[in-house]
C-alpha cells in the first residue's frame, strides 16, 4: 500500500460561514520525513522521500523538486558513476534547517552517504551548492532510513580565521556513515574548509560506543541535544533511556559536553522520550511549575548539569555532599584541556520528576502553545489521536481533536505557525486546533475548560457565539468574553409575568443573574451603547452612510517625537503613564512638556578610520521634530558635522561620524559604541592587464570596511577607479587609465580560440562571398585597448574542375585539379573526405591538390545513402575553412579483388596436399602412441600397488587426527545451530534472497504508525488460518494460479510452517489432508511412483518442513556427531593436500570433476602463531608452503579457534598476517606488487613465494594480528590487484595462446597428458579409502532401526503403509519410493549436503563436491533400481559400486524395521508436536511469516474471495468477511462492507 502522508493546518477564522471548513491541507504521493518553517515569511519546506516541497503559511505550493531516486548504493564510495553495485534508490530526507541570514535552505539525503545541498529559500528548485566530490569530510547525514538525524544553526568564532556560521548535527550510527555522532559543519569555503566539511575533531564525543537515537534540539543559551541509549556499550539490545547533552556554542573541542539522565516516575517507568518541544510556559505554568516541581524548566536541567561538572572537577562521587567550587565551574564553564571530559552522570544522579499525565499506548508528537496565560498540550498518538491537555495544577485532557480518527500515528512534525493561531500537523488526516463553533450554547461551551473556547456575549449585528477570545469584540471588557472556571454563564431566574397569551402584546421583566456590572438591565434605556453627536443627523434605513471616521494616535507614532509631530486637529498627546501616543480626553496626566531622552538603536557604520570624514547615520527614536532640534553631535568630544538634508523625524540622522547627539537640552543617555580602526594594506592582488586599464584590482588588509561604499575613494595615478561594496579585510575596483577611443563600425566579431602569452588564434569571420578580392581593416580588442592590424584579404572561392579518374585503390592518389587553391589555403589547414573517411591532402598548389586515398572501405556520409558501400559511388569533399564542396563521385575498389577462377585451384591444390601428409603423419604417430601407452600401462600398474600402500599410511594418520578431533569434541562440543537458526537456514536459506530474506532478518518494513493496526489484523489473520476451511481453500487457489511458480510454493510452505507452528497439530492434520488428495491424484491420474518426488507442490514442501522440524532433537542427539566427524574428516583430507583456490580443485577428494590433475610439488611446515592480544602463548599450525596467504590465514583461525563456532570467529578478510623471520616484521597477503607474472596471468602468492620454506619441517616466527584490514597497509592495493580475472594459483587455465600451441604441439605430448589426468583418478581410491570408516558410520546411525527411531518417522511410514493398502494399484516397490521420497532424499540428503543447515560450521566449495559424491551415493543406496555400471559409468558412481549393495540392505533392514515397531497413535504425535510447539515458537519470526503471507493473499485477492463465496461451508463461517475486514485494516483495500 502506498503511503499518503498529509500535512494539515488548520485556520481560526471569524468567518462564521468557515468555522465548519476552515482547513487546509497538503498531500504528499511518499512519507513526509521533515517539516520547518521561516519564521520570516511564514513559509513551510517540506522534506519527504524523493522530493522536496516549498509552500505557503496556507499550504499551497509554491514550488518542489525532485530529489530522487538515484543510482547509488550504501557500498558505493560517491560519485557513484563507476559504482557496478548502483541501483535506483530513495532519497529520504534527513534534515532541513533554515539560513536566513543566506536566504538558504540546508537540505540533507540518505543519498550519496548522507551529503547535503544548499537551495534558494525563496525557491527550492534552485540549487545552489551541491558537491559529491569531497569525499568522507562532507558525509553530513545518514544512509539508513532508520537512523535519526537533528541539526541545529550556531556560530564558530576563531580569532584568526574570523566569525562562521555553523550548523552542529546529531545522529545515530549507520553501518555505512560517517563516524561522527555530533559534529560542527561549515556553511562557507574558507582556507582549506570545504562546505560541510566537520571543523572539529573530538573522537571521545563524536565516536559515541552506545546506540543513540536522536529525537531534539535546542538552543538556550547552549546546545543542548536529547536523546536516548542503552546504560551500557553492550546493551544493544535491552532497555533505552533518556539523556539530555549539553555543550557551549563555540566550543572548539566539546570540552563541554556533558550529559544527564532524565527519569519520568520514582521508578523511571516511562524510560525512552518519545516527542519533545520548548516553549515559555505561560503565567499560570510557571507558578505551578516553581511551587509543584512538575515539568521541565531547562533552568533545572541546568542547575543539575552544573552539579554533575562540579563534582567531576573534584573528582568527588556524591553530589550533594562536596563544596563546589564555584570558581572552577563558573571560570571555566566550556571546559578546558586540563579538566575532564566527556562528562556523564550516573544512573542515581538522573534528573527525575512525576509524570503529569500519562495514557495507555505511545505519544509521539507534542507541541504547546499559551492562549490568555494558559499553556495547551497537543499531544499527538500511535492511534491517530490529537489529544487537548490543559498544563495546570491538575492537568487534564479536556477534549480531543474533532475529526475521523483513522488509526494512524501523528508524526514528529506537530508545530505552530509564527502567529501561533495555525497548528500544523504531519499524519495521515486532518485535525483541527480548536472547535469552538461546534458549541451553540454557553454552557456547554463553558464547560470545555478549553482556554481557546469562551462564550462571546455581543449584541446588534453580532449574536452571542463561542468563539477564540481574539474573535470576540470587545473581548477585554469585563463579563464580555466568559471562560471557565472564573465565570459563569447569564441565568434567568424569573418572568413576570410567567405566562401571556400569544395574541397579547406586554412587556415582560425577566431577572438574569451572573457576576458582573456591565449587564444592562430592563428599564435602563440610558445605559445602552449610543451614539452621542451623530453626523449627519438623518440616517436612513437600509443604506449605508459614513458617520465617522476612526483613528488611532498610536498608529505609526511609536514615540514621543513622532507623537508631537502629528496634526494638531487629531489632539495627540504623549502620555508619560502609559508610554504612548493616545487621544487627549483618555490620557489621565499631564503631557510633559518634553519627551524622554533619546535612545540610539544603530549606527551605520561602526567602524571608522583615525582621519574621520566618513558620513555616520545614526538611528534611533526621538531624535527630534526637525533637524534644527539636531544641536550637536560630538565624537570622543570632537564635533561633527549635521547633514539635515538626511534627516527624518524622529528616527534618522547623518553626520560625518558620531556617537553622543544633543538635541534642545536633552542628551543621549544611550552611547552606542564606534570604534575607530587604522586600516591596514596588506597586499595587492591582481591579474596582469593593459595599461589601458579595465582589470579588477584586489587590496587586502584588515579594518577595510570601516566606511559605506560612497565614502571609499581609491586613485591610480589621481585617476578614480570604480569601487565594489568593501569588504572586512578586502577591497576591490577597476581602473581605467585612459580613455577609450572609439571603433569603427563593425562589420564582423570573431573571437579567440585560443591564447596564451605570445600567441591569439582566431577563426577568420563569414563575410558577403564576392567574385572580387576584398580587404577588411582588422582591431584586436583586449579589456580597454584596441590596436589596428594590417589588413585583412578575402579572396574569391576555389573552383573545382571534374575528376578524371573515378575508381580508386587503397594505394591510389587522388589528383583534384581547378584554381585559387593556395590564395588563403595551406596544405595543412585544407581537408578532404571520400564518403565518411578523411584523406591526407600531401600537396596543395594553387591549381592542383594531391591526396591520398583511404585505407579502408568508406561509407556514404549521409544515412540515407548507407545502403551498399561495395558498388555504389562516394562523394569526393574538400574542405577549406568553413566552406565544402563536392568535386565528384568515386568508387572504391580493394586491390586485392581476385577473379574466382584463380582462387579456386589455388585453395584446392594445397588442401589435397595437406590431407596427404596429414595421412601419412597420423600413420607414423599411431605407431609411437601404442609405444606410449605401454609405457603408461606400466605407470598405473606401479601406482596400483602404490595406492594401496597410501590408503593404509592416510587412513592411519587420518585415525590419529580425528582422534585429536574426538578429545577436542568431548571439550568444546559439537557446534549445533540453535533450533531458529536451523529452521531458518533449512526453510529460508534457499530462497532466492539468501540470508537477506526476512524471515532471516526479520526486519518488516512496516512504518511506526501502522504498527499496532498491522500487528492487530496479523493476529486476526493468524486466527483465520485457524480455520481448516479457509486454509485449503487458500492452498488451491495459489495452486491453481499459474504464475505461482515452484519457487513460490516452497517458500509459501515454508512460510506457513512458520505461522502454524504454535499449533503443529493442526499443521499435520492439514498436511495429511493435503497428501490424501494428492495421493488420489496420483494413484488414479498419474504415474503413483512419481509422488513426493519433488517439492511440486505446497504439501510437499510441507512435508520436508514437517520431518525437518521433528528431527531436530534427533540429530542433536544421534546423528549429528557422526554427521559432524565425517564433515571434519572429509575437510582434513581435502586441506592435507593442496587446493588451487582460484579453479576450486583439490588433490584429495573424492569428485573426479573437483581433482586437481596435476603434479603439485609441496612440503609440509608447521607454524608457531602468536595471536596479537591474547598474551605470549603460541600454537602450532600445520600449513603447506604452496598455500595462499588466505589459505594459512583459513588454517590458523581454524587451530587457534577450534573451541569457538564458526560464526564467533574472525573472518580471514578481518584478519592480517605478518611474517617475523627476524627483528623486523613483513604483512603477507595474496597479492602485491612482488606477485609473479607468466605471460598475461599473475600468480596468488604462497608461503613459498615469500620465501618461507624449510621443509620438510619448519619452524618459523608468525605473528597474527587481529586488527581491522583497513588499518593494515597495502591491502587497498590488495584488494585492486585481486580484481584482475587473469589471476591462477596453482594451475594456470588455458587460453588462447595455449590452445593455439597445443595445436602446433605432438600427438605424444596430448597423450601423455591425457594419460596422466587418467592416473591422477587413482587419488580418488585414496581419498575413499581413508573416509570409508566415517561413511558407515553416518550411514548407520541413520539407518539402524535398532537405535532410536524419531516418533514422526513411524507416524509418517504408518501412514503410508495405510493408504497403499486403501488402494489395490500400489506396489510394495512404490511404497518404499514413497518412504525413500519422503524421508532420506527430503531430509537426510538435503541435511548431508548442507551440514551448516545445523551446524555452525562454514562448508567450502572443495568440502561440497565431496559431500555431493556422498549424499549421491546415499540416494542411489535408497533405491530399488540395480544400476549397471560399465568403464563408461561416471567415476563417482564407480568409486562406492562396491558399497552400494550394502548400503541397499541397510536402507531395506530399516524400513522393515520401522514397520514393525510399536505404533505411534494420534494422541502420542499431537503430543510430541505439542511440546515442541511449547517450546520453539516463541523463538521464531511468526508476526513476519504471517505478513508475508498476507502478501499471497493479497496479490490473489480476488480469486480467495471467490474461492471462499463457492464454498457453502466458508459462507456459514462468514470468512469472506472476516478477510476483507483483514485487508482493511492491513491495506486500506476496498471491501463490501
Amino acid at each position: 500500500m502506498a503511503w499518503r502522508w498529509v500535512l494539515a493546518a488548520i485556520l481560526a477564522t471569524s468567518s462564521l460561514s468557515l468555522l465548519g471548513s476552515a482547513y487546509d491541507e497538503f498531500t504528499s504521493d511518499t512519507l513526509i520525513n521533515n517539516v520547518v518553517q521561516d519564521p520570516i515569511t511564514s513559509r513551510l519546506y517540506v522534506g519527504t522521500v524523493n522530493a522536496l516541497y516549498q509552500l505557503d503559511q496556507s499550504l499551497h505550493p509554491e514550488a518542489h523538486t525532485r530529489t530522487g531516486p538515484e543510482l547509488d548504493n550504501r557500498q558505493c564510495t560517491p560519485p557513484v558513476t563507476s559504482c557496478e553495485e548502483a541501483v535506483e534508490t530513495d532519497n529520504h530526507n534527513k534534515l532541513l534547517l533554515i539560513h536566513p541570514s543566506k536566504d538558504t535552505l540546508i537540505v540533507c539525503g540518505s543519498l550519496y552517504r548522507g551529503i547535503c545541498s544548499l537551495r534558494n529559500l525563496s525557491n527550492v528548485e534552485q540549487l545552489l551548492y551541491f558537491s559529491d566530490t569531497k569525499g568522507e569530510k562532507s558525509y553530513v547525514a545518514s544512509a539508513e532510513e532508520s537512523v535519526s538525524v537533528v541539526g541545529v544553526m550556531s556560530y564558530y568564532f576563531n580569532k584568526d580565521k574570523g566569525n562562521f556560521t555553523v550548523f552542529l548535527v546529531a545522529k545515530g550510527y549507520g553501518s555505512h556513515d560517517s563516524t561522527k555522532l555530533i559534529s560542527t559543519r561549515i556553511l562557507q569555503v574558507h582556507s582549506d574548509w570545504v562546505l560541510f566539511e566537520s571543523i572539529i575533531e573530538a573522537s571521545a564525543v563524536q565516536s559515541n560506543p552506545f546506540t543513540l537515537r536522536y529525537l531534539h534540539d535546542f538552543r538556550h543559551g547552549f546546545v543542548y541535544f536529547l536523546f536516548s541509549r542503552t546504560l551500557g556499550a553492550q546493551d544493544s539490545g535491552t532497555k533505552n533511556f533518556t539523556f539530555i547533552s549539553r555543550m557551549c556554542e563555540n566550543d572548539h573541542n566539546y570540552y563541554s559536553y556533558t550529559e544527564l539522565q532524565l527519569n519520568c516516575s520514582a521508578g523511571n517507568k516511562y524510560n525512552k522520550v518519545q516527542a519533545a518541544y520548548v516553549t515559555l510556559p505561560g503565567e499560570a505554568l510557571a507558578k505551578n511549575m516553581s511551587s509543584s516541581g512538575w515539568y521541565g524548566p531547562v533552568g533545572a536541567q541546568d542547575k543539575r548539569l552544573v552539579e554533575i561538572i562540579g563534582a567531576c572537577y573534584n573528582n568527588v562521587s556524591d553530589i550533594d555532599s562536596f563544596p563546589l567550587q564555584k570558581g572552577m565551574v563558573t571560570n571555566q564553564k566550556c571546559g578546558a584541556e586540563f579538566l575532564p571530559s566527556p562528562l556523564a552522570s550516573r544512573a542515581e544522579f538522573a534528573l527525575a520528576t512525576d509524570p503529569v499525565f500519562t495514557k495507555k499506548g505511545l505519544m509521539t508528537a507534542v507541541a504547546v502553545a499559551v492562549e490568555t496565560e494558559h499553556a495547551v498540550a497537543f499531544l499527538g498518538t500511535t492511534l491517530g489521536e490529537v489529544l487537548k491537555l490543559h498544563l495546570s495544577t491538575s492537568p487534564e485532557v479536556y477534549g480531543r481533536a474533532p475529526g475521523e480518527n483513522t488509526g494512524d500515528k501523528v508524526n514528529k512534525n506537530l508545530l505552530f505557525d509564527t502567529s501561533l493561531t495555525h497548528l500544523y500537523i504531519t499524519t495521515e488526516k486532518k485535525v483541527p486546533v480548536q472547535a469552538c463553533h461546534l458549541k451553540t450554547d454557553c454552557q456547554s461551551c463553558v464547560a470545555q475548560k478549553d482556554p481557546y473556547c469562551g462564550w462571546c456575549v455581543v449584541t446588534g449585528l453580532f449574536f452571542s457565539r463561542c468563539t477564540r477570545k481574539g474573535d470576540c469584540p470587545r473581548a477585554e471588557d469585563d463579563n464580555t468574553w466568559l471562560w471557565s472556571p472564573n465565570q459563569q454563564c447569564v441565568q434567568i431566574q424569573a418572568f413576570n409575568p410567567p405566562n401571556l397569551s400569544c395574541r397579547k402584546t406586554e412587556q415582560v421583566l425577566s431577572d438574569v443573574s451572573v457576576d458582573g456590572a456591565h449587564i444592562v438591565k430592563a428599564q435602563q434605556a440610558d445605559s445602552c451603547p449610543q451614539f452621542e453627536n451623530p453626523d449627519p443627523h438623518l440616517i436612513p434605513v437600509g443604506y449605508l452612510i459614513p458617520i465617522m471616521v476612526l483613528y488611532n494616535c498610536s498608529l505609526g507614532r511609536e514615540d514621543c517625537s513622532l507623537c508631537k509631530n502629528a496634526d494638531p486637529k487629531y489632539s495627540c498627546v504623549w502620555c508619560a503613564n502609559m508610554r504612548s501616543c493616545v487621544y487627549r480626553e483618555l490620557c489621565r496626566s499631564q503631557e510633559p512638556a518634553q519627551c524622554p531622552n533619546p535612545k540610539i538603536t544603530e549606527i551605520i557604520p561602526r567602524f571608522g578610520p583615525l582621519n574621520g570624514g566618513i558620513v555616520v547615520t545614526i538611528k534611533g527614536s526621538n531624535l527630534g521634530i526637525k533637524k534644527e532640534d539636531i544641536k550637536k553631535v560630538t565624537v570622543a568630544g570632537v564635533d561633527c558635522v549635521h547633514q539635515g538634508d538626511r534627516y527624518s523625524v524622529s528616527t534618522r540622522y547623518s553626520d560625518s561620524g558620531g556617537l553622543q547627539h544633543f538635541h534642545k537640552n536633552k542628551r543621549s543617555n544611550q552611547i552606542k559604541s564606534f570604534t575607530f580602526e587604522e586600516l591596514q594594506m596588506l597586499s595587492l592582488r591582481r591579474l596582469p592587464g593593459p595599461v589601458a586599464g579595465g582589470t579588477v584590482i584586489t587590496i587586502s588588509g584588515k579594518h577595510l570596511d570601516t566606511a559605506n561604499k560612497n565614502d571609499v575613494i581609491v586613485t591610480v595615478g589621481g585617476t578614480p577607479c570604480e569601487t565594489q561594496c568593501p569588504a572586512r579585510n578586502e577591497i576591490s575596483f577597476s581602473l581605467s587609465l585612459y580613455s577609450i577611443s572609439l571603433c569603427p563600425p563593425l562589420q564582423f566579431i570573431q573571437y579567440a580560440v585560443h591564447k596564451n602569452d605570445t600567441v591569439l588564434l582566431f577563426d577568420s569571420p563569414v563575410v558577403n562571398r564576392s567574385s572580387e578580392t576584398q580587404s577588411f581593416r582588422a582591431f584586436l580588442q583586449l579589456d580597454n585597448v584596441i590596436e589596428e592590424l594590417n589588413s585583412f584579404e578575402y579572396h574569391p572561392d576555389p573552383f573545382f574542375n571534374e575528376l578524371t579518374k573515378n575508381i580508386i585503390t587503397e594505394t591510389s592518389i587522388i589528383i583534384v585539379t581547378g584554381r585559387g587553391f593556395s590564395k588563403a589555403m595551406t596544405a595543412e589547414e585544407a581537408q578532404a573526405f571520400v564518403g565518411d573517411a578523411s584523406c591526407k591532402v600531401t600537396i596543395l598548389q594553387d591549381d592542383k591538390l594531391f591526396l591520398e586515398a583511404p585505407s579502408t572501405q568508406p561509407r556514404a556520409r549521409s544515412k540515407r545513402q548507407r545502403r551498399d558501400t561495395s558498388s555504389d559511388p562516394l562523394d569526393l569533399t574538400i574542405k577549406f575553412g568553413n566552406g565544402e564542396w563536392v568535386v565528384g563521385s568515386v568508387n572504391y575498389e580493394r586491390k586485392y579483388e581476385v577473379p574466382l577462377a584463380i582462387i579456386i585451384p589455388a585453395v584446392i591444390v594445397p588442401m589435397l596436399l595437406f590431407i596427404a601428409v596429414s595421412v601419412y603423419c597420423y600413420r607414423r604417430k599411431s605407431q609411437q602412441a601404442e609405444r606410449e601407452y605401454e609405457k603408461v600401462k606400466h605407470q598405473l600398474d606401479h601406482l596400483e600397488e602404490s595406492v594401496r600402500d597410501r590408503c593404509k599410511k592416510e587412513f592411519t594418520d587420518l585415525m590419529i587426527e580425528m582422534e585429536d578431533q574426538t578429545n577436542d569434541l568431548s571439550e568444546a562440543r559439537i557446534p549445533f545451530l540453535d533450533y531458529k537458526t536451523y529452521t531458518d537456514r533449512v526453510f529460508f536459506l534457499p530462497s532466492k534472497d539468501g540470508d537477506n530474506d526476512v524471515m532471516i532478518t526479520g526486519k518488516l518494513d512496516i512504518p511506526e504508525g501502522r504498527k499496532v493496526i498491522v500487528a492487530q489484523a496479523l493476529n486476526q489473520f493468524s486466527n483465520l488460518l485457524n480455520s481448516k476451511t479457509f486454509l485449503i481453500n487458500f492452498i488451491k487457489t495459489l495452486e491453481g494460479r499459474p504464475d505461482f511458480n515452484a519457487r513460490s510454493r516452497v517458500y509459501f510452505a515454508s512460510l506457513l510452517t512458520v505461522a502454524l507452528h504454535g499449533k503443529l497439530e493442526y499443521y499435520t492434520d492439514i498436511m495429511r489432508s493435503l497428501l490424501l488428495e494428492l495421493m488420489e491424484e496420483y494413484v488414479h491420474s498419474k504415474n503413483p511412483k512419481l509422488m513426493l518426488r519433488r517439492s511440486e507442490t505446497v504439501v510437499e514442501r510441507m512435508l520436508c518442513n514437517w520431518m525437518s522440524i521433528c528431527l531436530y532433537q534427533f540429530l542433536r542427539d544421534s546423528a549429528g556427531e557422526p554427521l559432524y566427524k565425517l564433515f571434519k574428516a572429509i575437510k582434513h583430507q581435502v586441506e592435507k593436500g593442496p587446493v588451487d583456490a582460484k579453479m576450486k580443485k583439490a588433490k584429495y577428494t573424492l569428485n573426479d570433476t573437483g581433482l586437481l590433475g596435476d603434479d603439485v610439488e609441496y612440503c609440509v611446515l608447521t607454524l608457531q602463531v602468536l595471536v596479537h592480544g591474547e598474551g605470549p602463548d603460541v600454537t602450532p599450525v600445520k600449513v603447506l608452503n604452496c598455500d595462499t596467504i588466505s589459505q594459512v590465514k583459513e588454517k590458523i583461525i581454524e587451530q587457534v579457534y577450534r573451541n569457538l563456532p564458526y560464526s564467533q570467529r574472525p573472518k580471514v578478510d578481518s584478519v592480517a598476517l605478518e611474517w617475523r623471520p627476524g627483528s623486523t616484521g613483513q604483512i603477507l597477503s595474496d597479492m602485491d606488487l612482488t606477485s609473479q607474472k607468466e605471460g598475461r596471468w599473475k600468480r596468488l602468492n604462497t608461503l613459498a613465494h615469500y620465501n618461507v620454506s624449510g621443509c620438510p619441517t619448519l619452524f618459523e616466527s608468525v605473528v597474527f594480528c587481529l586488527m581491522p584490514t583497513e588499518h593494515v597497509p597495502g591491502v587497498p592495493v590488495e584488494n585492486a590487484l585481486l580484481e584482475d580475472d587473469k589471476v591462477f594459483h596453482l594451475v594456470r587455465p588455458a587460453d588462447e595462446l595455449d590452445e593455439v600451441k597445443s595445436k602446433r604441439g605432438s600427438l605424444k605430448a596430448k597423450a601423455t597428458t591425457k594419460a596422466i589426468a587418467e592416473i591422477y583418478l587413482t587419488r580418488l581410491l585414496s581419498v575413499k579409502g581413508t573416509l570409508q570408516q566415517f561413511v558407515d558410520d553416518f550411514f548407520r546411525s541413520v539407518l539402524c532401526s535398532g537405535a532410536v527411531v524419531p516418533p514422526a518417522v513411524k507416524y509418517f511410514f504408518d501412514f503410508l503403509d495405510e493408504q497403499a493398502l486403501k488402494h489395490d494399484n500400489v506396489e510394495e516397490e512404490t511404497v518404499h519410493i514413497w518412504k525413500t521420497n519422503s524421508l532420506p532424499m527430503r531430509f537426510w540428503v538435503n541435511i548431508l549436503k548442507n551440514p551448516h543447515f545445523i551446524f555452525d560450521v562454514h562448508v567450502t566449495e572443495v568440502v561440497d563436491a565431496s559431500l555431493s559424491v556422498i549424499a549421491q551415493t546415499f540416494m542411489d543406496a535408497c533405491t530399488k533400481t540395480e544400476h549397471k555400471l560399465s568403464r563408461e559409468s561416471p567415476s563417482n558412481k564407480l568409486l562406492y559400486a562396491k558399497e552400494i549393495s550394502t548400503y541397499k540392505k541397510m536402507v531395506d533392514d530399516y524400513y522393515k524395521g520401522i514397520k514393525q515397531m510399536v505404533p505411534v497413535s494420534d494422541q502420542d504425535m499431537n503430543t510430541h508436536l505439542a511440546e515442541v510447539s511449547r517450546e520453539h515458537t516463541d523463538t521464531l519470526n511468526t508476526q513476519a511469516a504471517l505478513h508475508q503471507l498476507y502478501q499471497y493473499a493479497s496479490k490473489y485477492y480476488d480469486g480467495i474471495i471467490q474461492s471462499l463465496d463457492e464454498d457453502p461451508a466458508a459462507q456459514s463461517k462468514q470468512l469472506t468477511l472476516r478477510l476483507q475486514q483483514i485487508a482493511a485494516a492491513l491495506e486500506n483495500k476496498v471491501t463490501d462492507l
